[in-house]
């Protein structure tokens, strides 16, 4: 098969995925159709790993080293906008954030991989599923995967808009944010609208505990540390006349080190509660974390970077790329084996298509990265493993 031909296979199958999307742990359509691909390459299939997940094993020669190739494959709970002929028709579900095209860039280098038996040893492919919520890594891990496999380092990409598309960039250290999640439950006096000197008004309360809530990264986080504290959802029990007695503050908060973490939960715990009580009203915190740091291993970092060189060229990757505060569940994974994790442009201000922001309901993942992304991993392969 040649590069053309692999390029239109890799697009036709990114289209029936992205047509049929299935979010987390409902990927059972999606692993079968994965799993049957593999099959029919001679790839070695694992199922059922992580609940949905599964893995796909080859190995060359006889070399003793194993490395995992990380593809997610679930989609997310938005209903599709976009005009393409393979759009979503399945209510609140879609591949909003390129999950179809990691999952054929995975079964790409798998390909090429076969093709060329250019390596020595074992490479895993680790296809997650529920990596939007967070809890995929953790079940395949808690099934073993790293274990049973015998994975010694781990690889991961993710498509962003705004980078030139099939560019390639990386960095040392912490390359995405923790992602913890907060809820804050406001019990006041309920009272009529008209009577308010009668209430313990809890939207009053909450107003003052959201403004108190920004200035913790300001006035309490060093400004060259990353920190981010978002409210995102205001629930009340009130209707238009009447003061409610319930009100709940829900959001989210980044960082990427474990003291800024502590740090954030315990001042909006103490200011959540100090000004309830100033008030005379009840307060539940609850913090929970949800997604690790991201923190990419520095050797790791060595061959992605290198492999990317060798892909696409040295002007076209960036290995000390600025940190972003968004939250992938990769993060879990290099908390227990190294690895390395890289951004893959999807297109930039002059692709009005590829620079479509994740999550959006018009995103659509671009099809001119799939095979840049397949040399990527087989070259990350080639180089890791080498004859």
């Amino acid at each position: 098969m040649d590069q053309e031909q692999l390029k239109q296979q890799l697009i036709a199958w990114r289209h029936h995925l992205h047509a049929n999307p299935e979010s987390a742990f409902e990927e059972v359509k999606t692993a079968q159709f994965i799993a049957e691909k593999l099959e029919s390459m001679g790839v070695e299939v694992h199922r059922d790993i992580g609940k949905t997940g599964l893995v796909g094993v080859l190995k060359c020669g006889e070399g003793k080293g194993v490395i995992a190739i990380r593809a997610d494959i679930d989609a997310i709970q938005l209903t599709e906008q976009g005009e393409m002929s393979y759009r979503s028709d399945t209510p609140e579900r879609m591949h909003g954030c390129g999950h179809d095209g990691h999952t054929c860039i995975a079964l790409g280098a798998a390909q090429l991989l076969l093709q060329r038996q250019n390596f020595n040893g074992t490479v895993c492919f680790v296809f997650q599923p529920a990596e939007e919520p967070g809890y995929g890594a953790k079940a395949m891990m808690a099934d073993g995967v790293i274990e049973r496999f015998g994975i010694e380092e781990m690889y991961g990409l993710h498509n962003m808009p705004g980078m030139k598309a099939g560019t390639i960039a990386t960095r040392v250290g912490g390359i995405m944010a923790s992602e913890d999640n907060f809820i804050i439950r406001i019990t006041g006096q309920e009272a009529h609208a008209a009577r308010p000197h009668m209430a313990k008004d809890p939207l009053v309360i909450a107003a003052e505990i959201i403004l108190a809530l920004q200035t913790i990264v300001s006035r309490n986080v060093d400004p060259n540390v990353p920190a981010v504290i978002s409210c995102t959802e205001l629930h009340t029990d009130g209707i238009r006349n009447a003061i409610p007695t319930h009100v709940i503050i829900k959001g989210d908060t980044r960082s990427d080190a474990p003291a800024v973490q502590a740090l954030l939960e315990e001042r909006m715990r103490t200011l959540s509660e100090a000004i309830c009580a100033m008030h005379g009203a009840q307060c539940e915190f609850t913090y929970t974390h949800e997604f690790a740091p991201t923190v990419n291993w520095p050797q790791c970092v060595e061959v992605a970077v290198n492999a990317a060189i060798n892909v696409v060229g040295a002007e076209r990757v960036d290995g000390n790329i600025a940190p972003m505060m968004i939250s992938e569940d990769f993060g879990a994974f290099l908390q227990q084996v190294p690895g390395c994790f890289v951004f893959l442009g999807n297109g930039d201000a002059s692709d009005p298509q590829g620079n479509t922001p994740l999550h959006n309901a018009r995103y659509d993942f671009n099809d001119e990265i799939l095979l840049t992304g397949a040399e990527y991993f087989a070259e990350v392969v080639r180089t890791r493993l080498p004859l």
